[in-house]
């Protein structure tokens, strides 16, 4: 393959992922909304833990675990905060709860 095919594969992948990143989104929302009507915590270390594990056994590579965890750690920084904002839609409750740093990580 040529450099400009490659780079026309690497443009629909990208759609591609914008597509499922966008699903996911819509999937973290509507988490969001569930903890908040029952009072769960926002961040979930032990499901982050279960996340991670996932995609480390389903990598095939080339990327190496860590690059591939590292890139969904900022998938899931920016879900938790899309988690958050769902909590602060309710009346007269702080955003993230207890204490949080800019990770959702309590303090």
């Amino acid at each position: 393959m040529d450099i400009e095919t490659l780079r026309r594969k690497i443009d629909e992948l990208d759609r591609q992922l914008v597509a499922l990143i966008s699903e996911r989104a819509a999937a973290a929302q509507e988490i969001g909304r569930l903890k908040r009507a029952t009072d769960l915590p926002v961040y979930e270390p032990n499901r982050e833990r279960v996340i991670f594990e996932n995609v480390r056994t389903h990598n095939p590579g080339p990327l190496p675990d860590s690059e591939l965890v590292h890139i969904y750690e900022r998938i899931v920084d920016v879900m938790r905060a899309l988690q958050r904002n769902e909590l602060a839609s309710r009346p007269g409750t702080p955003a993230t709860g207890a204490a949080q740093n800019q990770t959702g990580k309590a303090k």
